[in-house]
């Protein structure tokens, strides 16, 4: 038996094959050497990476032996072949040289490391570029053809099956893959869509409510984590277009710090990087909820993403969520009344105060110049103006039924096709006018109107285009309210004068899209009609509100002036399907 010091490198590089185990073949291959040898090996000397990138040098295992190389621990190395050293074939030479500088015999078990003669060295390196170049070809083949398959449906390239899908695979499905519905987890996937975008919870208000029912996860766990739900509610497969090629692969990015739980050497040499969502390749799968829904959830989730609708610690008022400051953009909180505020006497409301008008939130600065708002004042003023509304709930189908059919006059049926072949007819004339300005064709002085004008008329289309979407948009959040239609009526039935805090808070969600708060005015978006606009031959449009006071103004101020409830001057006439009122003065304090 040789009294030398051994050790033995192996590595996988998937996750998958780490799992799998498959790194055992080579340990025991690696050991079964090593006793043919009639070598000692010690457990410490045993270097094993799984689920490693030979990408990278940055390994756990192979760290540790070239540490021990270092210190002179190590007098002979086996590894089952070169690559499994080092993918590249640079690393793998470094490697190899820095083994045979500290006097380590280097043996690999399916080939024979001799470097004494140029030929030996010479094939060495063209069997590391060879298997690096074939790799390269086997990755780019595999991209083409998965994307190939994808353009022209085959469900084959989809790694798996989201929540409420099974993945039949080919051998299953008969020749060719299918996503199967799963019932039972499809009404979980329902009721989330439903949630958010019909009742327009909170995602973690999402989580919470599974957890109360109990359902259950793919892996079996009740608790329900944000992220998953996220996931969910962004996957286009549920409205029936399961989309392919939706990351890429890139350098890997820079960490501050280890994650917790993972260890310091990332796995994977590269990250994930989203692509854009037009150059995602769509397969029709089957469908569990509505495209409109789907949209609306879209919506939902970028509001709550630009303002939190709910607190950690619940809804403790109730318009908290809708109000936003007109001056910032930032949303109002409420905020408590102090101790010294209230002076030893009770004080039955609080106050909606502005972010941006809190110093500390940004360096000692304050970025608003706004006013707080007594909750008292502004969330009676709200709900009687949501109690008009539902007072005749028919006029939600009415208005959407109009707005369907009727346009402003001298209005063009534009679509937005037509208004891209324009936008794009345009911007090819530009470009030929500054190609015959720069080849001397036409002067200065008739360049510059022309351009100018053409310009104008680009930034005109894409504000018409923008309102096409726009106004698609509220079509299909009206056409999920009137939905709901029935509900809202029973509520009506039941009473909306002794409606508890929660039920009102419930209606006002459903109805009202935001609360802007001005210096000077308050102003209330609902997100459909409060009445059906009438055409008038004067101004266009008009309410039929117009004249009619604000009771709860009167009722809290008697000593003030009361402000009648008018129009907002920017909606003469509005071509938006939420309308706006503003009231100033007796809401601010």
């Amino acid at each position: 038996m040789k009294n030398l010091a051994v050790a033995i490198y192996a590595r996988v590089s998937s996750e998958q094959q780490a799992e799998a185990q498959t790194i055992a073949s080579q340990v025991a291959a690696l050991r079964a050497r090593v006793a043919a040898d009639a070598c000692v090996l010690l457990p410490e000397c045993e270097f094993i990476d799984e689920g490693y990138s030979g990408a990278t040098l940055v390994r756990p295992g192979l760290e540790g032996l070239r540490d021990l190389s270092a210190s002179g621990g190590v007098e002979r190395l086996y590894v089952h072949s070169p690559d499994r050293l080092a993918r590249k074939y640079a690393y793998q030479v470094l490697l190899i040289d820095e083994f045979q500088r500290m006097g380590i015999e280097v043996v690999f078990l399916n080939r024979e490391l001799s470097r004494t003669s140029p030929e030996d060295e010479l094939l060495l390196q063209v069997q590391g570029m060879v298997a690096e170049y074939e790799r390269a070809k086997i990755l780019e083949r595999s991209r083409r053809g998965k994307r190939h398959a994808a353009q022209v449906g085959s469900v084959n390239v989809l790694c798996g099956a989201p929540y409420g899908y099974r993945y039949v695979s080919k051998q299953e499905g008969g020749g060719s893959a299918r996503y199967d519905i799963l019932e039972e987890e499809a009404r979980v996937v329902r009721h989330i869509f439903t949630w958010i975008g019909h009742d327009r919870l909170s995602i973690g208000e999402v989580c919470r409510r599974l957890q109360r029912a109990e359902e259950r996860t793919r892996t079996g766990r009740t608790q329900w984590d944000r992220s998953v739900v996220w996931g969910i509610l962004k996957n286009p497969a549920y409205k029936g277009t399961a989309a392919f090629g939706k990351t890429r692969t890139g350098p890997l990015r820079p960490r501050l710090h280890a994650q917790r739980h993972r260890p310091l050497q990332p796995r994977r040499v590269v990250s994930d990087y989203a692509v854009p969502r037009e150059e995602w390749v769509f397969i029709p799968v089957p469908a569990l909820i509505d495209a409109a829904l789907y949209d609306a959830v879209q919506e939902q989730l970028a509001e709550n993403r630009r303002r939190a609708r709910q607190s950690r610690r619940g809804a403790r008022y109730l318009l908290q969520g809708l109000l936003v400051c007109k001056v910032c953009g930032y949303a109002f909180y409420g905020k408590p009344l102090s101790p010294s505020a209230r002076k030893g006497r009770p004080r039955v409301y609080a106050y909606y105060r502005c972010v941006g008008m809190d110093g500390y939130r940004f360096a000692g600065q304050r970025i608003c110049a706004n006013t707080q708002i007594r909750t008292d004042v502004v969330e009676v003023a709200v709900w009687q103006e949501v109690c008009h509304l539902l007072a005749d709930p028919q006029r939600l189908e009415r208005e959407y039924r109009r707005r369907g059919q009727a346009r402003p006059r001298g209005a063009r049926w534009e679509t937005p096709e037509s208004l891209r072949a324009q936008s794009h007819k345009l911007q090819r004339g530009i470009a030929r006018l500054i190609d015959g300005y720069a080849e001397g064709l036409i002067g200065k002085a008739e360049f510059e109107p022309r351009i100018k004008r053409m310009k104008q008329r680009v930034t005109a289309l894409e504000d018409q285009l923008q309102q096409l979407a726009d106004e698609a948009v509220q079509h299909r959040e009206l056409r999920l309210l009137i939905g709901r239609l029935e509900e809202f009526v029973a509520k009506v039935q039941r009473g909306l004068v002794t409606a508890d805090w929660q039920t009102k808070r419930e209606i006002i969600r459903a109805l009202v899209r935001r609360v802007e708060i001005d210096k000077q005015e308050v102003t209330v978006v609902f997100r459909v009609g409060a009445d059906p606009f009438v055409l008038s031959p004067e101004s266009g449009s008009s309410q039929h509100c117009w004249g009619r006071k604000w009771p709860a103004l009167r009722c809290s101020f008697l000593s003030r002036k009361p402000f009648p409830l008018v129009p907002s001057p920017r909606l003469q006439p509005s071509p938006d399907l939420a309308s706006e009122w503003w009231a100033g003065g007796p809401l601010l304090e």
